[in-house]
């Protein structure tokens, strides 16, 4: 093989294997001689891939863990197994790695032959994933890894909304960052119809579209697109001064709820109170304090109650008449 390019990376495709490799075994698969194979072997380390080599007899050479992440080659099994976990992670808000699945999943995608897309495609078709939480909204993969590329490329995007009302409308923004909770993604962009900066749903965004044309990214007004977005929700709806008392463990019951509401305070061995804020639809919270699964009594709001009070008396005759 005479081919220097080509033959790097044969080899280096050979040393991502788990294994050790001698140097003769080497030569003999790529068709040159040791000396060609221990020059190759320095190129890879000048390019940063952490060659170790071992002596003696059984001694050769082999791929370890370094100090920064070289360029992985992966066959094609190997990329289509990794897009679509990614896009299993990315299309479901997963603390701690929603946001690094989504920039992965559009580098990876960006490079995918579009005979690996397709597969990728028809294997995400396939698969209906199970959501335990019923307050997660799942979210097509393929719109955040075309928001994200969008975002790194400073280029304003299109699509569709529709709002929580049910209203629908074009929008045409200069994305800025997109917010994982652990509920459901976020974007943050300016809306340029609109003269300002707004937070959109990304599982109520429809046909996203860049545009092609390039944008200076603005200064956002706090500085920290989280914030932004904490800030925005905030000021959609006043939080809920939620009060309530559970016949569990105080452990069992914030296990049960999000991490957002704080920890319960215990007011004995088999029971604790919950004093919390919470920035939510009443129609959700009283789904999360039954997926408690233990007795529970609201102190407050009123409309919460009184709300608990109408879904479990409609509850009780959906059983009754069965």
């Amino acid at each position: 093989m005479t081919d220097t390019p080509a033959r790097l990376l044969n080899l280096l495709s050979l040393l991502q294997t788990p294994r050790e490799w001698p140097g003769s075994e080497l030569a003999t698969r790529l068709d040159v001689s040791p000396r060609t194979i221990r020059r190759d072997i320095d190129r890879l380390r000048d390019l940063g891939y952490p060659v170790e080599a071992s002596r003696g007899a059984v001694g050769g050479y082999r791929l370890v863990a370094g100090a920064a992440m070289p360029p992985l080659l992966l066959d094609d099994e190997e990329a289509v197994a990794i897009a679509v976990g990614l896009r299993a992670g990315a299309g479901h808000a997963i603390e701690g790695v929603e946001e690094a699945s989504v920039r992965a999943l559009a580098k990876l995608e960006q490079v995918l032959p579009s005979r690996l897309r397709r597969r990728v495609s028809t294997l995400q078709a396939a698969t209906v994933p199970l959501l335990i939480r019923g307050d997660a909204a799942s979210v097509d993969p393929r719109t955040l890894t075309v928001i994200a590329s969008a975002i790194t490329g400073t280029e304003r995007l299109r699509f569709n909304y529709r709002a929580g009302d049910g209203a629908r409308t074009k929008r045409q923004v200069e994305p800025y960052r997109l917010v994982s909770t652990a509920r459901r993604w976020y974007l943050v962009a300016y809306d340029l119809a609109r003269e300002d900066w707004r937070t959109f749903r990304v599982d109520r965004v429809g046909e996203p579209f860049p545009t092609g044309a390039r944008f200076t990214p603005r200064e956002l007004p706090t500085g920290d697109a989280a914030e932004f977005l904490t800030s925005s929700m905030r000021g959609a709806q006043q939080p809920w001064e939620v009060d309530v008392s559970f016949a569990a463990p105080a452990d069992h019951v914030a296990s049960r709820l999000p991490a957002s509401f704080g920890v319960p305070e215990p007011t004995g061995p088999d029971s604790c109170r919950l004093r919390t804020e919470a920035g939510d639809s009443l129609e959700w919270l009283a789904l999360r304090l039954a997926l408690v699964d233990c007795e529970f009594t609201v102190h407050s709001p009123a409309r919460l109650v009184e709300h608990i009070g109408a879904l479990g008396s409609r509850l009780s005759r959906a059983a009754g008449g069965v």
